[in-house]
């Protein structure tokens, strides 16, 4: 069986599923198979990153350059 008719065969069956937890532990392991990690933000974690976008397209905004040397000069200070 190649990869195009298992991914048919696999639809199929789980078409074919009412079991909520099953389902449940089918996305599981899918999910775990993901190459990036799905994160998930509260309400507020994501007005402030809303915020944030819109304050970055304003241009208020600290480069890395400056962001650097605020950085040096506290670990300077005595």
């Amino acid at each position: 069986m190649n990869t195009a008719e298992l991914k048919r065969e696999l639809i199929r069956q789980i078409e074919s599923i009412d079991d909520p937890y099953f389902l449940n532990a089918i996305k599981t392991i899918l999910d775990y198979n993901k190459k990036e990690p799905v994160i998930e933000l509260a309400p507020e974690q994501i007005n402030e990153l809303l915020k944030a976008s819109e304050e970055g397209k304003s241009g208020h905004y600290t480069s890395q350059v400056e962001m650097d040397k605020k950085v040096n000069q506290w670990l300077n200070e005595e």
